[in-house]
């Protein structure tokens, strides 16, 4: 009874922790906005919030999935090549006729599937083969861009099919904005949330989000304590290499084309996005919302470095100290525990 109790008060008191970070990086989030709309003049406007909104919203769902894997106490290097590759899947069956396959609804099908087997490939190597996650998911990564290359032939598949394109241009409901123009809610920031309601409930309102932070902190423990250790790493790669499908899916619907070497990269915004919101390298620390305010974070960082006139070079040296800062503080959290 008196375990028992411990580990309730235990997750209760991560919960608030979690909803505490949360409220910290919103603040944070919000004093960047007051401060780029009182500097330029072109930051508060629908369109640039709009576009943020629209820049933030691929890197989101990938942190998101990528959280699922660093949980475990394992990491995804591949979520960016995934992307790019699938991004060449869809576009590729778009534009060859094979039947039932070419249609939209098809292609994508497919191309979410080719995801999931990935992130089994992952899994399989991790659990069955006992090879690091770190080398893993990076021979992927290298694998995946050249495979895809090869299929291609080094070209770029251009997509002609409007109805697929136009998604990533769509809106969805809207607002009257403080400039008095209309404010409206990108498709593909809705596509944020159609992500994050099902992660957010696996991850903290499910026994397998529950196995996932056990396994991320003691894997022996879980296993000793009944839980399928295999089966739910094989979740949690599954989990990221599905969100970076979708993910490539989105990327092919904004820009219209298909190419294995797009979204090269992302892994690292994806990763960094996921430390920014509180997730831990070290396992067993994470959360859902974290990660998508962490990736809002960066995208807000480069569009007002953007629209600072910033040399670009300076973007990366600041997300490169940010992300030093968080990890520093993450370990010595990690060793008061």
């Amino acid at each position: 009874m008196t375990d028992q109790t411990t580990t309730a008060s235990e997750g209760q008191r991560g919960r608030r922790l979690d909803l505490l970070l949360g409220l910290t990086l919103l603040g944070l989030l919000l004093v960047m906005w007051l401060a780029l709309s009182l500097e330029t003049t072109t930051f508060w406007t629908s369109n640039n919030m709009s576009n943020l909104l629209r820049q933030g919203a691929m890197i989101a769902i990938l942190a998101i999935g990528e959280t699922f894997a660093i949980i475990t106490g394992g990491i995804d290097l591949s979520v960016g090549a995934v992307a790019g590759f699938v991004s060449m899947a869809v576009a590729w069956l778009l534009t060859h006729d094979l039947g039932v396959a070419s249609t939209i609804a098809g292609a994508i099908t497919i191309s979410l599937a080719i995801g999931v087997v990935i992130g089994l490939f992952h899994a399989f190597g991790v659990v069955q083969m006992g090879l690091p996650p770190f080398i893993m998911t990076l021979a992927t990564m290298y694998a995946l861009r050249g495979i895809g290359l090869l299929i291609t032939n080094g070209a770029t598949i251009s997509i002609t099919n409007t109805a697929f394109t136009g998604f990533s241009r769509a809106s969805f409901l809207g607002f009257p904005w403080t400039d008095g123009t209309w404010f409206q809610i990108p498709m593909l920031f809705w596509m944020v949330i159609v992500v994050a309601i099902p992660a957010y409930i696996l991850l903290d309102q499910s026994r397998w989000g529950r196995y996932l932070f056990a396994i991320g902190s003691n894997k022996e423990a879980a296993r000793l304590s009944g839980v399928n250790v295999a089966a739910i790493t094989y979740l949690a790669y599954v989990v990221s290499s599905f969100c970076a499908a979708f993910v490539g899916i989105l990327l092919a619907m904004r820009i219209g084309i298909g190419n294995p070497t797009q979204a090269e990269g992302w892994e690292l915004q994806a990763i960094a996005s996921s430390v920014i919101g509180g997730t831990s390298l070290f396992g067993a620390v994470g959360s859902v919302h974290g990660p998508l305010i962490g990736s809002f974070i960066l995208t807000t960082i480069n569009n007002g470095a953007n629209l600072l006139n910033l040399n670009p070079f300076w973007q990366r040296i600041i997300t490169g100290f940010l992300i030093i800062i968080v990890v520093y503080f993450d370990t010595l959290r990690t060793r008061k525990r």
